[in-house]
């Protein structure tokens, strides 16, 4: 007998190439085309970063400038037992004041903060208190002294504040030239800490300049205010000054390494 034997592939089968073999070929040799571009992007920063440090500089530059500007705000009040008869007062009063300050050349006038309440206290009638606000803005220190003691003595007005302050022109030209100062110690800053890291130059990233202001007190000594014509009592301003600060911060990318990394 004649020993059982396994039927041969079609010819057609046995001449078909097999496609297993380049297809995996191909998605391996992707892969880890993917792989190298990937570990090269990750390192490009980290090498960019080791050659040119990013340093993080501020510096300011202050000055006290005399303050300019005078902000006086007086008030007109009255007590009674009837509401109408205390804002009848207190608006013939403030109506006098707006006519004397509008006199006065140089100074601005507004009037601000009515108000009118009820005042209770105990062993006294209730009664009604109304106030109103005058407040006057000027330049004139002169002026502003002379305007208020009148208003004190002829209306009688009473000082509920003073501020002095620095006028918008003053100030922007203090901003201007301590911007060019803490510019300059800005620089120096940058420069120096270049060279301190190890390298030749640096060039300017990110910068910022910031301007701010703070009142200082008074000067203690001033030329006591003259008593106005009226013969009222002088009131004594004492100007004082503004301390104003600029503040230039923002970023020193170092260029030239002197020494290679070790």
């Amino acid at each position: 007998m004649n020993p059982a034997r396994t039927p041969a592939p079609p010819p057609a089968l046995q001449s078909l190439p097999s496609p297993r073999g380049p297809l995996v070929a191909a998605l391996l040799g992707a892969a880890l085309a993917g792989c190298v571009g990937a570990v090269n992007a990750q390192t490009a920063p980290a090498e960019s970063t080791l050659r040119e440090p990013v340093v993080t500089v501020s510096a300011s530059a202050t000055a006290d400038i005399a303050n300019d500007r005078l902000r006086a705000s007086l008030r007109a009040e009255a007590d009674h037992a009837s509401a109408a008869a205390a804002a009848s007062e207190v608006n013939a009063r403030m109506g006098r004041a707006l006519a004397r300050a509008k006199r006065a050349p140089g100074i601005a006038v507004q009037t601000s903060g009515y108000s009118s309440y009820q005042v209770s206290e105990r062993d006294r009638p209730s009664r009604w208190r109304v106030a109103q606000t005058l407040v006057l803005d000027g330049r004139d220190f002169a002026a502003m002294t002379d305007l208020v003691s009148a208003l004190q003595a002829e209306v009688g007005l009473v000082v509920a504040g003073i501020q002095f302050s620095v006028s918008d022109e003053a100030q922007r030209q203090a901003e201007d030239a301590l911007t060019q100062q803490a510019i300059k110690h800005w620089q120096d800053r940058a420069a120096r800490a270049a060279q301190g890291l190890g390298f030749a130059g640096w060039r300017p990233g990110r910068v910022s300049v910031q301007t701010g202001e703070q009142a200082r007190p008074p000067y203690p000594v001033m030329r006591a205010a003259a008593a106005p014509a009226s013969g009222g009592a002088p009131v004594a301003f004492e100007a004082g000054a503004t301390e104003v600060t600029v503040t230039v911060s923002g970023e020193a990318v170092a260029e030239g390494r002197l020494a290679p990394l070790r």
